[in-house]
């Protein structure tokens, strides 16, 4: 019994010391993130405000300023990895992303139709969020019209939603176009916002809201990796093994699309995250989803914090749209990535 017992406990020491481990590096990247911008304060002085124990004048900048950009950006990267991660096992291919379904351009096309067409439908409360409310419902109908379209029978057919998915993100995309081109020079610049990523908008209430809104995604997820485990060997063989399907197909749509939704409906789209973190703990860990999923959501975060502080700093006053500093990051690794794969199969 012991010796069964050491069997079952001893993959997990160094899986669970590896996440310890990133979880560390992502803390020291957060409190690098937060020391820097166009006045940059001491790590040691950042620390001492985070407990309280620096001066008003730090306190004010990293509490009021700093603080609530980086935790946004780990919430909203943490939320991209892990949907990434989700949908990469979902469909078994690498290249999948949290966009594959057209979750994120839905969700940009139903910012932009309230930024131009006005908020006035809408109650009097409600009318400042309009715009994040339009994402995150048009994020969760695009998803779910691509996974009725690839329900066949009460059977999901992934092939046909990866198909599905295409269609809508190219419709989301023409009709995005299709209003910018109507759109006066006041609409065009919080366009951008959503079609380029920012997030100079972070504050402790978006923050509590944004959280709120993530918790499905963080706490289903735990509960999907031994089903997106099976599914590695095959839906036939991951059905022998007393794997419910559709119900694994539709949580991990479902919850992608909340998670995805919801960060969007904050941050404005960003590209790169939740296709690079996946990649990057499959290549330092393998593809135990028990293992890949945390692990994606951390290096998620600790990949979208460094990049907001570049945005905010590369051209200080002025700030980069934090998509653009993502795609320029994340599109050489990519590339970098094929080529090492080409010549690995070579």
């Amino acid at each position: 019994m012991a010796a069964r017992s050491a069997g079952l406990i001893a993959p997990v020491l160094p899986r669970a010391a590896a996440l310890a481990s990133l979880a560390g590096l992502v803390a020291l990247v957060s409190v690098w993130a937060i020391a820097t911008g166009p006045i940059r304060i001491p790590p040691m002085e950042v620390l001492r405000a985070l407990f309280g124990a620096a001066d008003a004048d730090a306190t004010m900048v990293v509490w009021t300023l700093r603080a609530p950009r980086v935790v946004m950006a780990l919430l909203v990267g943490g939320a991209l990895g892990l949907a990434g991660a989700l949908m990469q096992g979902l469909f078994r291919n690498p290249l999948a992303d949290p966009g594959l379904l057209g979750i994120s351009a839905g969700a940009a096309f139903g910012a932009v139709i309230v930024i131009v067409l006005g908020t006035a439908l809408l109650p009097a409360g409600l009318r400042p969020h309009g715009p994040g409310l339009a994402a995150f419902a048009a994020a969760l109908a695009v998803c779910l019209v691509s996974q009725r379209l690839a329900t066949v029978e009460g059977r999901t057919l992934i092939a046909t939603m990866l198909l599905a998915g295409v269609a809508m993100n190219a419709l989301a995309g023409a009709g995005t176009s299709a209003f910018i081109f109507a759109s006066n020079d006041l609409q065009l610049r919080d366009i951008m916002f959503w079609t380029m990523g920012s997030l100079a908008g972070a504050t402790w209430p978006k923050i509590g809201v944004l959280l709120v809104s993530l918790l499905p995604l963080f706490l289903a997820a735990p509960l999907l990796a031994r089903g997106l485990n099976a599914l590695i060997l095959g839906e036939r063989e991951a059905g022998s093994l007393g794997i419910p399907l559709e119900g694994l197909k539709l949580a991990t749509v479902v919850v992608v699309a909340l998670g995805v939704g919801a960060s969007v409906a904050v941050s404005g789209t960003i590209g790169f995250i939740g296709l690079v973190a996946p990649h990057l703990v499959r290549m330092a860990g393998g593809a135990d989803h028990r293992w890949v999923l945390p692990a994606s959501a951390l290096l998620g975060g600790g990949l979208l914090a460094p990049a907001d502080a570049l945005a905010r700093t590369v051209l200080a006053p002025a700030e980069l749209p934090i998509g653009l500093v993502t795609a320029l990051l994340g599109a050489p690794f990519f590339l970098a990535l094929l080529i090492r794969s080409r010549a690995a199969t070579g």
